[in-house]
């Protein structure tokens, strides 16, 4: 009896070494593309109606203490809009640490002006957004590159409050502070 239990105790470190030796040959001839996820292909989203058609930043580069930089943003209303909706521009304006941030909105209710030949036109609005150089803890930035995002969205009013009905692709880009 004692002689059995011997020779299965010799026999499970052996298998063991034949094991991982197995496995370590797998590894080493498979190549590691087959274990990567594939990633599906997807159909490239529509784009949406609500869009960010125009955006112009100055004065470019800002200089702090020179007055506000400002953002100039063109939207275009879908071609069919709801009258009591809302329209909400956001800018965020960030530095590469993301110690230093600011964020900017402006909302005004969608005003669609009625086309005169009955066909519907898709009308745009301008808005303006004003940064004064400050960041979130209402200090003067730091002179260096920031980036920005501008965003737009179509609120309504619900019984729960605002919800986002539609929003545009963002716009980014980098700013010089000097």
């Amino acid at each position: 009896m004692f002689s059995l239990k011997t020779s299965s105790n010799l026999h499970c470190p052996k298998l063991l070494l034949v094991f991982f030796t197995l496995c370590g040959c797998l590894t080493a001839f498979l190549p590691a593309d087959s274990f990567a996820k594939v990633k599906s292909s997807r159909v490239p989203r529509p784009e949406p109606g609500l869009k960010i058609v125009g955006l112009s930043i100055a004065p470019t580069p800002y200089t702090l203490g020179n007055g506000p930089l400002q953002f100039s943003v063109t939207v275009q209303f879908p071609k069919e809009v709801n009258g009591d909706l809302i329209l909400e521009v956001t800018s965020l304006i960030s530095s590469p640490s993301k110690t230093s941030l600011r964020f900017l909105t402006h909302r005004q209710p969608v005003l669609i002006p009625s086309a005169g030949n009955g066909e519907l036109e898709r009308s745009t609005v301008s808005v303006e957004l004003a940064w004064d150089g400050q960041d979130h803890r209402k200090q003067l930035v730091e002179v260096g590159t920031y980036s920005y995002e501008v965003r737009t969205k179509l609120l309504a009013n619900g019984e729960k409050g605002l919800r986002t009905v539609m929003v545009a692709w963002p716009k980014r880009g980098i700013l010089e502070v000097k």
